[in-house]
């Protein structure tokens, strides 16, 4: 099965093993694998890859909304030997009002070698 993130990789070779706890490797990596989270509705891991300053208490998708594909536009650091990265992308989605975009740069620290996301600004289209 291609990786909801389109990476270009199969999803047990791309976000599969970090959405079963592989740490990711990149700012960019844990992105993606957020992505491809929210794709497959998985609640769990998206909260665990939340640093805790800011991770909701609990999270509901919403079931009508489908996550097509993401576009990677800018990375500022977050890279192997980096505490902290940005990432700025565009995720396409479809739901009953039909097709959206939702444009954010995100940020991410590194804790005790995991990637986790911090926080973002979002805009929408």
């Amino acid at each position: 099965m291609p990786c909801p993130c389109r990476r270009g990789e199969t999803f047990g070779e791309c976000c599969g093993p970090l959405l079963a706890g592989r740490p990711a490797p990149s700012a960019e990596a844990l992105m993606r694998s957020r992505f491809t989270a929210f794709a497959l509705g998985d609640t769990g891991y998206l909260l665990r890859s939340w640093h805790i300053t800011t991770r909701p208490g609990e999270l509901e998708l919403d079931p009508d909304r489908r996550w097509l594909f993401v576009e990677i536009l800018r990375t500022a650091a977050g890279g192997p030997f980096d505490e902290s990265g940005t990432v700025e992308f565009t995720a396409h989605y479809r739901d009953p009002a039909g097709p959206g975009r939702l444009h954010e740069t995100s940020r991410f620290l590194r804790v005790d070698g995991f990637w986790q996301y911090l926080d973002g600004e979002i805009e929408r289209w």
